[in-house]
């Protein structure tokens, strides 16, 4: 900075104006200064910024299994809110590891975020509670929170409701819920919404399915148990807890020659993009992506930057269902 202002030939403290209250400068002097940044190259040492003002310009959002893609559609809501606050966002993959996660937790409290987003492994997370604590503002996003933390979540319980009534409007009586690990309070909350459609309906059974992880490969994995059923009892109709294990049993399905939704019906969960480029375009319960992610940063920043006055907001969103081919067959035209 003494190199500009010598360069400029105005004060140091002009110099710091230019960076940090433009306002306070003429537009000549301005114009002046900022010539003679661009002629010597000079970058502000943020760090040092950071270290006298206690705080980064950046904030977290650590997310649960960043090869969903239902995680990536929240980030950019998330960035949607840090660009309009003029921050950075730091994107962590816990990959559903609470070790990682803690570890995670640890960087960005010595970081000094202006606050962390994150989707916990386990809502209850003692280590989630003691950094909002020391003082880091913390948001769950996509899980419920009690009522000293923000939080941004979705009714799962209606969105696994709505699911299954589809399939017992269309028909199914015999209907597998294909999920896991049910330690994930979505799973659970998923399930609780199924179980709830069919003890409304007086009718059908539901057969869960459990998997060890929330991806394609498990999907594949449910779709070999399920044909391996006997066809007298085997489902008609799947609710997968979400659209990676949605996809993963449909290709399962057509490898072994089986037809969806001929054979079998099936409905997904977060309805991504690659939901409808699917061979057989699948039905799922859409969750609002965007939205969750921008409200998460809004409350956040409402938190960081207020006066001590904030109010911990638990919200939640309503999911809606997309019906797509994989749950209804398409008429097919013939020729007269």
């Amino acid at each position: 900075m003494k190199n500009v202002a010598a360069h400029a030939g105005v004060s140091l403290g002009t110099v710091s104006n230019v960076l940090n209250r433009p306002e306070m400068v003429s537009e000549r002097t301005r114009r002046r200064v900022q010539s003679s940044i661009d002629a010597l190259g000079f970058v502000r040492n943020d760090s040092a910024r950071q270290l006298r003002g206690g705080t980064s310009r950046t904030l977290a959002y650590v997310v649960l299994d960043a090869s969903n893609p239902f995680f990536t559609d929240v980030a950019m809501g998330v960035q949607e809110g840090a660009d309009a606050a003029g921050l950075a966002v730091y994107l962590c993959n816990s990959g559903e590891n609470s070790d990682r996660q803690a570890a995670y937790l640890d960087l960005l409290e010595q970081q000094r975020v202006e606050g962390v987003l994150i989707t916990p492994v386990h809502a209850e997370d003692p280590r989630i509670a003691a950094l909002a604590a020391r003082g880091t503002p913390v948001v769950l996003v996509d899980r419920a929170s009690g009522p000293g933390l923000c939080s941004v979540t979705v009714d799962d319980v209606l969105g696994g409701d709505l699911a299954v009534t589809h399939l017992l409007d269309t028909g199914h009586r015999r209907i597998a819920f294909v999920g896991g690990p049910r330690a994930i309070g979505q799973v659970a909350d998923r399930i609780a919404g199924a179980e709830q459609a069919i003890s409304r309906a007086g009718a059908g059974t539901l057969t869960i399915l459990d998997t060890a992880a929330l991806n394609v490969a498990e999907g594949r994995r449910a779709g070999e148990r399920l044909a391996g059923l006997p066809s007298a009892h085997r489902p008609t109709a799947a609710f997968c807890a979400n659209d990676l294990l949605a996809l993963g049993l449909l290709q399962q399905m057509v490898r072994l020659g089986l037809r969806v939704p001929d054979d079998l019906a099936i409905v997904g969960y977060d309805d991504i993009e690659f939901a409808e480029a699917a061979a057989v375009p699948l039905t799922s319960v859409s969750q609002p992506r965007h939205l969750l992610g921008r409200t998460a940063a809004e409350l956040l920043l409402s938190e960081a930057r207020g006066d001590g006055a904030h109010d911990h907001q638990q919200l939640v969103f309503a999911p809606e269902l997309v019906v797509r081919a994989s749950t209804r067959l398409i008429p097919v035209s013939r020729p007269v």
